[in-house]
């Protein structure tokens, strides 16, 4: 994957300043990126259209190379999304789709993530429990782009490392009021077999490797060594109301509509599509 105008050095949005040297040196000497995360929160800046039109370029060019064939509707024009409103109304109310965050810090390359939703049940089947209960995404974390502390309420999901580099994840449990539990030993199956870690402990994930996140499991990821392809199963999902962050960060980008879109992004829906 291009990696547009990265420079040699890092730069990461959630490392010291002054800090040098790689993840694994910053994490031994006891630099947490979900706590420095912190520096970026106030930042809210625009995206532009543009830079999302590359970016879905670059991702689908990536994704390929993995032999994972995107649906066809994932090359919809933005007219033809209009003119497909009513026959294929599923993909917008499950939100199915383009998905690209750089959590409105405008610094994707090192604070952001690249997600394709696949298919996506409904919350009234989880009620029932009975229906479409499921979920799946395919997603792309560049090499040190981190995706910020985060837990959910209801989702429990599968993150899959499915090529390219190591996938890292810093991992917490729960408090009883539901904040990180900064002391509690972190129990996570990974490809069935249970791994125990201390608190912000770090899971690395080899290809092919997974691990189940259930509701409650503070998290926080980005690649190592090479860009990841991550696929993600899941109960249903819900970006809207089921994300809650350490900090109060955005989920969707702000957009500056410099080109005309290639693809519509799930946030784009409601706008364009009325």
């Amino acid at each position: 994957m291009s990696r547009g105008q990265r420079t040699g050095s890092l730069g990461h949005p959630c490392v010291a300043k002054g800090t040098a040297g790689s993840e694994m040196d910053r994490h031994r000497s006891g630099v947490r990126l979900c706590d420095l995360s912190k520096k970026m929160i106030r930042r809210v800046t625009i995206m532009k259209r543009s830079a999302i039109n590359d970016i879905i370029r670059e991702a689908d060019a990536f994704i390929r190379s993995f032999g994972y064939i995107m649906p066809p509707f994932a090359y919809w024009s933005p007219e033809e999304m209009k003119a497909r409103q009513v026959d294929s109304s599923a993909i917008f109310t499950s939100r199915l789709g383009w998905d690209i965050t750089d959590y409105g810090q405008e610094k994707f390359n090192e604070l952001g993530l690249f997600l394709f939703t696949v298919r996506n049940g409904r919350y009234e089947d989880m009620k029932k429990g009975m229906g479409m209960l499921y979920a799946e995404k395919i997603m792309i974390s560049r090499k040190d782009q981190l995706s910020p502390m985060h837990r959910h309420n209801i989702k429990a999901e599968d993150i899959i490392n499915r090529g390219g580099g190591k996938l890292v994840l810093e991992l917490f449990m729960h408090d009883r009021d539901g904040g990180i539990d900064p002391k509690a030993e972190v129990s996570v199956p990974v490809d069935g077999t249970i791994h125990r870690l201390p608190a912000g402990g770090l899971l690395k994930l080899d290809p092919g490797q997974s691990v189940t996140l259930l509701p409650g499991v503070w998290h926080a990821f980005w690649a190592e060594g090479k860009d990841v392809l991550i696929g993600e199963v899941s109960t249903v999902n819900d970006d809207l109301t089921d994300n809650v962050f350490r900090e109060p960060i955005g989920r969707f980008s702000n957009i500056d509509e410099d080109v005309a879109p290639v693809h519509l992004l799930v946030a784009d829906y409601e706008k364009w599509l009325g």
